[in-house]
């Protein structure tokens, strides 16, 4: 497909769908479809804090994910990514009409390409005149690109195709949204807390003294993002869990609590705040560092690892691989200072 098609492809935004996503959230304005002239529109949050978020034909509901300033993106625990582009609803049979007829009326695609596209959309080579005789029976579709990537770019290269109402898109086009396609769009959009360990002792700590490490439970509970694209009826809601949370110190010469540097999720809770008369218990997660960190610091990472499943339309469910996000503190070693009398 020549790519002066491919970018007005991208560009374009039509009318087809006019919903709001009522929730009871934050607001999340994204980029959603135009007006019948194909003119682009922000989602409007109201008062209520009820807010339209659409993009590229799937709307994404992330009233139950996670929010604040430190909040971030998963990382796949393996080489698997979510699509870097899919198919969706995009025009009913008029709307095609209007954008594809003048492109072809300037010319501008050259009149080789303009002949197979008429062939295709008009002639009947499989549809007839724009397939005006299903209008309110389906739709045709089209790729949509991921936000992070580039103007322009696009691996999705199916023409545009027809799915009649009800029906599931053709099997042998990848990346056409189905339950586990938003599931793996919705994995995306998860933001999980922010991973700083309270430490004690908090400002600095001493060699050989053992140091405990937790996490906020508060902030550490199951987060998820719905995905849906409403004119189909298609929906699916990935959620993430915490499961673990692995202690690095930032140097070997160091011993983590436990052993394997991972501390379990139990009952919610990551690591356990230390209080008065725990001095001398081992940390259930934590860290001893067997040498000063001199005029630097130790760089401490810490990184949750999060489970994650979906349930979608139909009944449909699985799991996707586990995500994880860190951060990265400095750690003040200071040896222990003896008192001569």
């Amino acid at each position: 497909m020549p790519a002066l098609i491919r970018t007005r492809r991208l560009l374009f935004t039509s009318g087809l769908i006019a919903v709001v996503l009522a929730t009871a959230g934050p607001a999340y304005a994204e980029k959603g479809f135009g007006g019948a002239d194909g003119e682009t529109q922000e989602a409007d949050a109201g008062k209520d804090g009820t807010v339209s978020v659409t993009v590229g034909g799937v709307v994404f509901d992330r009233s139950k994910n996670g929010s604040g300033n430190s909040a971030g993106a998963l990382t796949s625990s393996t080489s698997w990514s979510p699509p870097p582009c899919w198919y969706a609803p995009k025009y009913t049979p008029d709307q095609l009409k209007k954008y594809l007829e003048p492109t072809w009326e300037a010319g501008s695609t050259g009149y080789e390409w303009d002949a197979k596209q008429r062939d295709r959309y008009v002639n009947g080579h499989p549809y007839k005149d724009f397939n005006k005789d299903k209008t309110g029976k389906g739709y045709f579709w089209d790729s949509f690109v991921n936000k992070d990537f580039p103007p322009g770019w696009d691996s999705c290269e199916e023409p545009i195709f027809w799915v009649d109402q009800g029906d599931p898109p053709p099997a042998n086009i990848e990346n056409a949204v189905t339950p586990k396609v938003l599931a793996e769009l919705a994995y995306a959009e998860i933001r999980v807390p922010g991973t700083k360990v309270t430490l004690a002792p908090a400002n600095q700590t001493k060699v050989n003294l053992p140091t405990w490490a937790w996490l906020d439970a508060a902030d550490f509970k199951p987060v998820s993002v719905t995905a849906s694209v409403p004119v189909i009826g298609v929906t699916a809601t990935a959620t993430a869990r915490p499961t673990s949370l692995r202690i690095e110190p930032g140097t070997k010469d160091a011993e983590t609590y436990p052993a394997s540097g991972v501390c379990p999720i139990d009952n919610g809770r990551i690591g356990e705040p230390y209080a008065q008369g725990k001095a001398d218990r081992t940390p259930p997660c934590g860290v001893r560092y067997l040498r000063s960190s001199g005029n630097g610091t130790y760089p401490l990472q810490a990184t949750v690892t999060w489970e994650i499943d979906w349930t979608g339309s139909g009944g449909a469910s699985g799991d996707l691989p586990d995500g994880t996000f860190g951060a990265t503190q400095d750690v003040v070693v200071q040896e222990i200072q003896a008192v001569n009398r």
